[in-house]
């Protein structure tokens, strides 16, 4: 049985979809996938440094698709979960060096290599996204809670349509406090203006900026609600039912607020 390709996209840059990225792959991986996360963001290439693998690329995908190197030559283990791969984008190179007959070639064989392959796309809707998308059978469109991240998504939303993928909607930074003030949207109003089915919500986390900066993936840190998050998203699109929504929240139960009371460690 062949594997799926998902691409990770989004309308305009800034709203964490590299993060999104690395971290499902890395929760699918932990699920028991073999994953590759392919980094198609030729020539500003992020993955491997979120990911902690900048000082081991030999090849890149550029280099696969140009037929250099093999797919495992390019693919880059992860030592510390099983089964996870990254095939870095080429930091040389500019878009227009990948062809459509060579990205679809390759996408033919990561299938028949790993369980799941995620796309890392370039943001926006340029050559770059369109080479994203040539053989993915699914699709993810990480959107922050404002106004301008929603036009952009709902221009990229429609594009996918356009190109018979079904797209689902991860939400990403959302701070209830300033949901509550009326500074920021609501994923609720996010939905209703997309009108796309949801894949997950995931709360604004200071542990994202720590795990991009130190090359320590997001979900194996267990006090980051952004990394349970992604699992929860992880676990959805590997076909486990009932996983529940969790909206996020900044209250703090009744033992936490007693413990910082108390100054007693949690």
């Amino acid at each position: 049985m062949e594997g799926k390709i998902i691409v990770v996209t989004s309308g305009k840059g800034g709203v964490g979809k590299t993060t999104a990225t690395s971290s499902i792959g890395a929760a699918l991986a932990l699920e028991g996938n073999r994953v590759a996360i392919v980094d198609m963001d030729i020539g500003l290439r992020n993955l491997d440094v979120v990911m902690g693998l900048e000082n081991r690329i030999v090849f890149n995908i550029v280099d696969v698709v140009q037929q250099r190197c093999k797919i495992e030559q390019a693919a880059i283990r992860d030592r510390r979960i099983d089964n996870l791969f990254l095939i870095p984008a080429s930091q040389s190179d500019n878009k227009d060096v990948l062809t459509t007959s060579g990205v679809e070639r390759v996408a033919k064989e990561l299938r028949k290599q790993f369980d799941y392959v995620i796309m890392d796309s370039p943001a926006g809707i340029e050559r770059g996204f369109e080479n994203s998308i040539i053989g993915a059978s699914e699709a993810l469109v990480v959107c922050t809670p404002d106004v301008s991240a929603v036009r952009d998504a709902d221009r990229v939303i429609g594009i996918l349509y356009s190109r018979s993928l079904t797209p689902k909607l991860i939400v990403n930074r959302i701070e209830p406090a300033r949901v509550r003030r009326g500074e920021m949207l609501s994923h609720e109003d996010v939905m209703e203006v997309l009108s796309i089915e949801l894949a997950g919500l995931v709360p604004m986390d200071d542990k994202v900026l720590i795990s991009s900066n130190t090359g320590t993936p997001l979900v194996l840190q267990n006090d980051s609600k952004a990394g349970q998050a992604f699992r929860r998203i992880a676990r959805r699109i590997n076909g486990e039912e009932n996983v529940p929504f969790e909206v996020p929240t900044d209250k703090t139960n009744m033992w936490s607020k007693i413990g910082k009371t108390f100054g007693l460690r949690q």
